[in-house]
Order: C-alpha cells, then sequence, then structure tokens
C-alpha cells in the first residue's frame, strides 16, 4: 500500500493504491467489448514518479510559500513536496522555487485581492536529458517585474534546467496559462523520440503525462497502419501519433487547430529526414474542415479532446467511413456516445478495444478504438 504524506487533503490521487483502473470504468468498457464480441485489453504501467509534465499552484505568502494543487472546489492550495507521482526532477524543481521565492521576497498572488505575482508554475521534464522545462506564471502583462526572480531560479537550477519561460496571466481567472509569453533561455520546446520520430513540445501545447503508457500507445496505433498508406490525422496535436508514421506511409496530412500545438508539429515535420519530410504537410484548422485535405484516406486517426469529435465530423465520417478509423479517446462518455453512432449505420465496426490507465490512483482512463469498414 502506497503511503502519501499529503493525503487527505490533497485531492490528486482519490484511488492512491489501488492497482486496476476504476471499476466503474472499467465495467462500462468491457460491456461494450461484450456487445461488440470482442475482449477488453487493459493496459497499465508505472503507477509512481509516472508524471512527467504538472501544473501547479503558487499560494501562500514569500516567507512560507506553498506549491500544489487546490483542495477540491476551492482555492485553498495543498502544499505537495514529496508527490509521489511526480517524477522526482518536478519535486526538485519545486523545492527550488520555494526556496528562490523566500530569499527573493517575491510576492505571492491571492486570488481573493488579485494580488500579488507569482500564479502558477508548470514543469515538463525530458527523459533524454532530465532536464525540466519551466514555465513561470505571474499576475502581470509584461516581464520586467519577473525578471530578478527567474534569473534567480535559473542560476538555482543550474543543468537541471532545459529551458525557462515566463508566462503573464494578469486576468481573474481560473485559466492557468495567460495570453502573453517570453522565453528567458533554453529552447522552444522538450523534444521526445516517440514511434521513432522526434517529437517536440513548446510550453503551451498538450503532451501526456504518463509518457511510458503513452508510448506504448503510440507503437500500438503504429502496429495498425499499413505500409504505404495514405494517412490522416485529425486533432495531431504536435504529431506524437502521426510523425512516426511518415517514414513508410505514401501520404501524411497531420491536422491541428490550437498555434502552440501547431509549432510543436512544425518543429517535428522539418526534424523529419527529406523523403518523409516531403509526404507530410500540415493542415491548420477545425477538424471538421480538414476531412477534404485528403480525399479517400486509408486510415484516420482522430485523437480529439474531452468533449470528443464535432457533430459535423461526426456525422461525415458515419456518411463516408473510411477503411479504418483509430480513435483516441481522453472522454469516456464522449467516446461511448461517438462509438454507437460511428456503428450504428452498420458501416464501421469495433475491432479493438483498450483501456490504458493514464492517470493511475485516479477515475480517468484513456481509450483506445479501432474500426473497420464494413
Amino acid at each position: 500500500m502506497l503511503d502519501c504524506p499529503h493525503r487527505p487533503p490533497c485531492p490528486g490521487c482519490p484511488r492512491l493504491g489501488e492497482t486496476d483502473v476504476a471499476p466503474s470504468a472499467r465495467a462500462t468498457l468491457e460491456s461494450v467489448a461484450l456487445e461488440r464480441g470482442l475482449t477488453l485489453s487493459v493496459v497499465r504501467g508505472a503507477d509512481v514518479g509516472f508524471r512527467h509534465r504538472a501544473r501547479l499552484a503558487i499560494r501562500g505568502r514569500s516567507r512560507s510559500p506553498k506549491i500544489g494543487i487546490f483542495e477540491s472546489g476551492s482555492h485553498r492550495i495543498v502544499d505537495i513536496p514529496r508527490c509521489l507521482v511526480h517524477h522526482p526532477l518536478i519535486n526538485e524543481v519545486a523545492a527550488v522555487v520555494r526556496a528562490t521565492i523566500r530569499d527573493t521576497g517575491t510576492p505571492v498572488y491571492s486570488d481573493d485581492a488579485h494580488a500579488g505575482l507569482l500564479r502558477y508554475l508548470q514543469v515538463v521534464v525530458e527523459r533524454r536529458t532530465t532536464t525540466a522545462q519551466v514555465v513561470v506564471v505571474t499576475n502581470d502583462a509584461t516581464v520586467a517585474a519577473s525578471e530578478p526572480f527567474l534569473s534567480a531560479l535559473a542560476a538555482r537550477l543550474g543543468d537541471r534546467l532545459h529551458s525557462l519561460f515566463w508566462n503573464g496571466n494578469p486576468a481573474r481567472t481560473n485559466s492557468i496559462l495567460g495570453p502573453h509569453w517570453h522565453r528567458q533561455s533554453g529552447g522552444p520546446g522538450v523534444e521526445e523520440l516517440i514511434g521513432g520520430a522526434r517529437v517536440f513540445y513548446p510550453p503551451g501545447a498538450f503532451g501526456q503525462s504518463h509518457l511510458e503508457l503513452a508510448t506504448r500507445m503510440v507503437d500500438i496505433v503504429h502496429g495498425s497502419v499499413p505500409d504505404g498508406a495514405r494517412v490522416l490525422e485529425l486533432y495531431a496535436g504536435v504529431g506524437a501519433i502521426g510523425l512516426g508514421l511518415a517514414a513508410r506511409v505514401k501520404e501524411l496530412a497531420m491536422n491541428e487547430l490550437v498555434p502552440e500545438s501547431l509549432q510543436g508539429l512544425e518543429l517535428g515535420v522539418a526534424a523529419l529526414e527529406p523523403g518523409a519530410r516531403a509526404r507530410t504537410r500540415v493542415v491548420p484548422g477545425a477538424a471538421s474542415d480538414a476531412l477534404g485535405a485528403m480525399p479517400a484516406p486509408d486510415v484516420i486517426i482522430a485523437d480529439p479532446p474531452r468533449k470528443g469529435l464535432e457533430p459535423a465530423l461526426l456525422a461525415s465520417l458515419v456518411a463516408a467511413p473510411p477503411p479504418e478509423l483509430v480513435y483516441v479517446a481522453c472522454g469516456l462518455e464522449s467516446f461511448l456516445s461517438d462509438e454507437r453512432a460511428l456503428t450504428a449505420s452498420r458501416r464501421l465496426r469495433l475491432v479493438e478495444l483498450a483501456a490504458y490507465d493514464m492517470f493511475p490512483h485516479t477515475e480517468h482512463v484513456e481509450t483506445l478504438a479501432r474500426f473497420e469498414r464494413v
């Protein structure tokens, strides 16, 4: 049994120590698999030290800062200096940030007063170098007031630092990142080798926190894509799934809407070998508008946000299904709804279903589904 020093009141791991995906999610997906004549695969990985990225609130006072997550339904912060699920370097960085706040006397943000400077900390660990991309989010529209703190922090982190970014979020909001950016030092994004491709994560782009399992999922997706196929990837993000296919497919079109993810995707495409790069193109914009970018693809890969497939896209896939559809779902309810719609016309059938325990100790489950045209 895992013994966490922060529970209670930390709400981050409500199922701490349980060794399977959430029972309710498993039962639901097993029911779907049984109805479709399949066996559900459950894929688990490390359940401690697995989290390679974290967003943490900074609150308290300059003399006694707290860095952690909020209690459920509140802005009361739980300090988590020895978090079990964080990669050790995330805890190290948070400790250095605490000490730097105390020693520099940098003001800490207050939600009630909407005053103070330091609001949030984002840390992403690059596996191959074991260094940290660090983002300091402040209650300001310019970096000037943060410069002394950033300089002191960079000096203390030393060779543990991959890159340091300032982000300005001066609005009264529950959003963590704001619209203002400044790169203080280091490269534009951490680099990961996934599916044989170099994948780049700028600080504002989405990335999976459980990279071990995410990489295993990508390998499974790649195994279902035949050589020489024409592949359209929707909601591609920074290209963690699709970029590794570029070396062996006939054509690869990758769609993404979010500017920060597009930045990472462009870096990944530029890092491909010339032949693979020539077969790959980026399609910016909404996923529902991207179907026309590749008439009659052999495989469509979709990794939508939690709300699931856009209604117009779902309708198009039902009306004109591809030979193969690979669906990566982070929202269980939206996936269940989309799966019913995709199979209702009997023009697509579900042929594989797997649950990935991407967030151990929680109710969340990621789903990987593969459909074939009937």
